[in-house]
């Protein structure tokens, strides 16, 4: 396999690999994630919502994957410890109120993030100034659910609480620096915690607690590390790429 991965031998180009990474991994696995839902969605209005975002973000993983090799090397052939996402996005779908607080959690960091990058002028601001528009419909998207689940009836309310529950413990991963993001990385985790806390009181859910209990766990994804599940939807995802290498179609 031929990438040009590693092909700096500079701390800059080694923390633009890095950073395009980390984003383009994030966006490409949550893809997919949001791609199973095909044809399994609650309502048909759904499965087109989706569909949408899941596209907006394969869209933005291409970009990304792209400035540091051969996205479809990238995608197809590596290896699971060789994927930076956060453990946050491989998270299985779950119910369908699992779904929406996994990308009420996500799309709220990316949105704060992506505006960050946009602001300046690093190599992923371009695409950053794109991406944040899509990205604030993801949010919306993900807010307007998690006010009607949490707000609903007592079988929605109870779900969405257990789904914020069941994941919040990935979230603090998010806060933690990655080389090549020019970002202040305090603000960002304050700017996440008031947007995502206030979206929730309006849902009528409970915050879980915070890191001063030890409820919020950073993972490791960044550094390789990923849960169980993530194995199995990354051989899904590879098996046809792989069982005919170099096809073309």
């Amino acid at each position: 396999m031929s990438t040009t991965l590693g092909a700096g031998t500079d701390t800059g180009a080694a923390a633009l690999t890095t950073a395009a990474l980390a984003l383009g991994d994030d966006a490409l696995v949550l893809s997919h994630r949001l791609g199973e839902w095909a044809g399994h969605a609650p309502v048909l209005e759904e499965e087109v919502a989706l569909a949408n975002i899941a596209l907006d973000l394969l869209g933005q993983a291409r970009v990304l994957l792209g400035m540091v090799g051969d996205e479809d090397e990238l995608a197809y052939l590596r290896e699971e410890r060789a994927f930076r996402n956060l453990q946050l996005v491989e998270q299985p779908n779950g119910d369908f109120a699992h779904t929406i607080a996994r990308q009420l959690c996500f799309s709220a960091y990316q949105h704060l993030l992506y505006a960050a990058l946009a602001a300046g002028d690093g190599p992923f601001a371009p695409l950053a100034a794109k991406a944040v528009k899509e990205v604030a419909y993801h949010q919306d998207h993900a807010q307007q659910w998690t006010l009607r689940l949490g707000d609903g009836t007592e079988e929605s309310r109870t779900r969405m609480q257990r789904a914020v529950d069941a994941l919040w413990r990935f979230t603090g991963e998010m806060f933690q620096p990655v080389p090549g993001l020019d970002v202040d990385w305090t603000e960002l985790r304050t700017g996440w915690t008031e947007t995502v806390t206030n979206t929730l009181r309006r849902a009528t859910l409970t915050v879980p607690e915070g890191p001063q209990t030890g409820a919020w766990r950073a993972g490791a994804g960044r550094q390789g590390l990923h849960t169980e599940p993530f194995g199995r939807m990354l051989a899904e995802m590879q098996h046809l790429h792989r069982s005919h290498p170099g096809a073309s179609w």
